[in-house]
């Protein structure tokens, strides 16, 4: 696998790992969720340069996770929206934050609360079976192989202290 080529990988995690698989770019991420639309508020809220901000807000505008909208002319300016594929992120970011929240936080306590604005209530993210809506953990997971998957490499697992069986010579 090259990193340059991720996005062309028959393999779901390591396409999504192309689009949004460095720091940066996820922390961009995180400030469009919090409503940070404008070049001058990402570079500010982030510290990052200029040419490094240009060249990943390009990228997810070509990926179609962000859409860019003028909203000035002279000189002209953009905003940056995410699209419904940007939107689709959000179980991720929010899966981040939770495991950030769980194993990162410090004595001061998390740096943002997430109010569900339907019921009011603050609020931890879970994920849910579609199909039964029970919690998911790993352990309860099985993987099978999809339309989408190539054909695995045959595998061959050796026995630590087995030897190999020395080949027969061709007649």
């Amino acid at each position: 696998m090259k990193w340059d080529e991720l996005e062309e990988e028959p393999c779901s995690m390591a396409r999504t790992i192309g689009v949004i698989g460095d720091r940066w770019t996820l922390l961009i991420l995180r400030e469009c969720f919090l409503r940070t639309r404008r070049f001058e508020g990402f570079q500010s809220a982030l510290g990052i340069t200029r040419h490094l901000l240009a060249e990943r807000l390009k990228k997810l505008v070509r990926l179609g996770v962000l859409r860019r909208i003028p909203y000035q002319e002279s000189p002209k300016r953009h905003e940056y929206i995410l699209t419904q594929k940007g939107l689709d992120l959000y179980p991720i970011m929010m899966a981040l934050v939770h495991w950030g929240d769980t194993h990162m936080v410090d004595e001061r306590g998390r740096p943002l609360l997430h109010e569900h604005r339907k019921c009011g209530k603050m609020f931890d993210p879970v994920m849910v079976c579609s199909e039964c809506g029970e919690p998911l953990s790993a352990k309860e997971v099985h993987v099978h192989p999809g339309p989408g998957a190539r054909p695995a490499p045959e595998r061959v697992l050796l026995d630590k202290k087995a030897k190999p069986k020395p080949r027969r010579k061709a007649a």
